[in-house]
């Protein structure tokens, strides 16, 4: 029966309404987990591994990088539910790479660049932050970057890499469906580490109904996914996809209605262009 509630969650991810989705039938829903990968695009290896699970993990990629375009479209294929990985500013000045969105971008810079980088993710359905610890503290870029997704029929997740992160209320305000991530999975790869993140992201489900982890493309974090996810229907723990976490906490409603937002126009640029001034 979990299996099927795993299909299922796969599946609704990519319809306009949640009819369908676990719990819309009255039956009792387990305790859910959503699992995004960040950091999609760099590892053929790992990112083709993580597309072969059964279970609906959602995938979040980085703009432009070498293998974004084609392991987006064999995710797609699987039914896995697909992200944009927006790189912003960090409080260490660690290198953001291309479609990075910094502190000293005037507000239409912000807007092109997002928007570029989602035109370069195939079937992207929502946004979370890479790395981002300063410019999600500050409301102004974050309200920049929130004017430009209230277009289109996206969601957000605020990875919540600072505790001070106006991110997510940002969101909130421009009526974007949003969430933020509970537990990071392997910002210590080993698989003591992973083990103890993994099961603190089952213990909050079990606690709450749903949670959210995140986890990277790293080996480690691989085998464990492949070892551990079959597991969890034995242990009552159903995975679901993020907009079928979505879907949960908010009593099944549609996420949103058909017509109301444009669609991202995808472009086959695989490098940004240059901003003109």
């Amino acid at each position: 029966m979990l299996r099927l509630v795993l299909l299922i969650g796969a599946l609704v991810a990519s319809l306009p309404a949640f009819a369908d989705a676990p719990g819309a039938n009255g039956q009792a829903v387990p305790p859910t987990i959503a699992i995004i990968i960040d950091d999609m695009g760099h590892n053929l290896r790992e990112g083709e591994r993580l597309i072969a699970l059964d279970q609906p993990i959602t995938l979040a990629f980085l703009p432009y990088r070498r293998f974004t375009r084609s392991l987006a479209e064999s995710a797609h294929r699987r039914n896995k539910e697909i992200m944009l990985h927006a790189p912003m500013a960090n409080t260490h000045n660690f290198d953001l790479g291309p479609g990075g969105l910094t502190n000293s971008m005037s507000r239409q810079e912000v807007i092109t660049t997002l928007r570029r980088s989602l035109q370069a993710i195939p079937h992207v359905q929502g946004v979370n932050n890479h790395m981002g610890s300063l410019l999600t503290q500050r409301i102004e870029p974050m309200e920049w970057v929130m004017s430009e997704l209230y277009r289109y029929p996206l969601y957000f997740v605020d990875s919540r890499t600072i505790a001070s992160s106006v991110a997510s209320d940002v969101a909130e305000a421009y009526r974007i469906p949003t969430l933020t991530r509970d537990v990071f999975l392997d910002h210590e790869q080993t698989e003591e580490f992973v083990d103890q993140q993994f099961k603190r992201l089952v213990q909050l489900a079990r606690r709450n109904g749903s949670a959210i982890g995140i986890g990277h493309p790293h080996q480690v974090t691989v085998d464990y996914l492949e070892k551990h996810l079959p597991q969890l229907d034995q242990q009552g723990i159903a995975v679901a996809t993020v907009s079928a976490v979505w879907a949960l906490r908010n009593n099944n409603q549609t996420m949103f209605a058909e017509g109301e937002k444009q669609p991202v126009a995808p472009t086959l640029a695989n490098r940004p262009t240059r901003l003109q001034p």
